[in-house]
């Protein structure tokens, strides 16, 4: 080896962003194991590999015992000592063996280990830096759809979207950006796997917290997060300061805000409510758009019992029942639901009705 592999190698290591020192341990390693293959020998031995100047030398690892029984891996003390007096029983006297034609041998391996030591390091690095983004959101842009899965580029790592998290109807296209919610990173053989989703509720907190400064810097909290993905969603938001308005925060002028995310979500409606710690409050907040009259909170049974005005109950229910029941994923309450006049004429039941049940699927 000469001094211009060792200037490879550390080049390689500085645009890599690999220490030099790891490539050059790497490659004394498979020297030991070239070694021991070419000369057929079972012996300990270090291979050293000068930094500088690509120097090599071989030095086989002995023993010092009082008794010699595998001459490959001992020698005497008395042997030990011609070569430095100082040698006691156990410590290990390194003998240089170099052969003549080892550079050779030597030169063939290094390439091959550096490249695949390289490629080891790197899918660790990237292993790395996505597993410390687990429940984050990256942006990435895609790059193919296999199996009706989508792989997305996300610069030197490619992430899997797969059916079940997608939103459905939603339409992708190759070479679209996308900001998609980190699930899970695997290692494989092949490198990290990571694990993306566009349906996961974190992904809605973590657009607010990217859109929202008052919940980057913590003065608005968000206390809950219920979706539907692709058709609606609401969150629940709360801050200590009098002085904030927390879902004027989130809507931002003239619904800017909001509307951000709303696009990055194509068109996902998001309802954004007020925090309440009294659960009549927080139940009648959750049911927005709707307008509440009365509500009656069963503690034991965590139902929320709910009148709203006559010309207020479809609104209150939601088409199939999706207001009512992403208010109750909000809240954690079970909802019942009736009109004014439903209220008069029949009374609730103990664990409510037809209503309330829809509201708790």
């Amino acid at each position: 080896m000469n001094a211009d592999f060792i200037m490879a190698v550390q080049e390689l290591g500085k645009e890599k962003g690999i220490e030099p020192s790891v490539l050059f341990e790497a490659v004394e390693e498979a020297l030991v194991t070239a070694y021991k293959k070419n000369f057929g020998t079972s012996q300990n031995v270090r291979v050293d590999l000068n930094r500088t100047s690509g120097e090599l030398h071989v030095y086989a690892q002995k023993h010092v015992v009082e008794e010699v029984a595998d001459s490959a891996n001992e020698i005497s003390l008395e042997d030990a000592r011609k070569i430095d007096p100082r040698y006691e029983a156990d410590d290990i006297v390194e003998i240089e063996v170099t052969p003549k034609n080892f550079g050779r041998i030597a030169a063939q391996n290094a390439k091959q280990v550096v490249v695949q030591r390289i490629r080891e390091a790197e899918r660790g690095m990237v292993f790395e830096k996505y597993y410390n983004r687990e429940n984050d959101i990256v942006t990435g842009v895609i790059q193919r759809m296999e199996n009706r899965n989508v792989y997305i580029d996300l610069g030197k790592a490619e992430a899997v979207l797969t059916v079940g998290e997608q939103i459905p109807g939603e339409i992708y296209e190759y070479h679209d950006r996308m900001k998609t919610y980190i699930l899970e990173v695997r290692k494989t053989s092949k490198g990290p796997q990571i694990m993306v989703s566009r349906t996961h509720p974190g992904l809605l907190k973590r657009l607010f917290e990217l859109e929202v400064p008052e919940i980057h810097d913590g003065l608005v909290e968000i206390k809950s997060v219920a979706r539907e993905p692709g058709m609606r969603s609401k969150i629940a938001v709360y801050t200590k300061d009098e002085n904030i308005d927390p879902v004027g925060a989130c809507v931002g002028q003239k619904g800017m805000r909001v509307q951000t995310i709303v696009n990055e979500l194509r068109g996902e409606k998001i309802d954004i409510v007020k925090y309440s710690e009294d659960p009549a409050q927080y139940v009648a907040n959750a049911l927005s758009p709707a307008k509440v009259v009365s509500t009656e909170v069963l503690e034991n049974e965590k139902i929320c019992r709910v009148v709203v005005p006559d010309y207020q109950l479809s609104l209150a229910i939601g088409k199939e029942g999706q207001n009512a029941r992403l208010a109750a994923k909000l809240t954690g309450w079970k909802i019942d639901i009736k009109s004014e006049s439903q209220s008069k004429e029949e009374p609730f039941e103990p664990i409510g009705g037809e209503t309330g049940e829809a509201a708790e699927d």
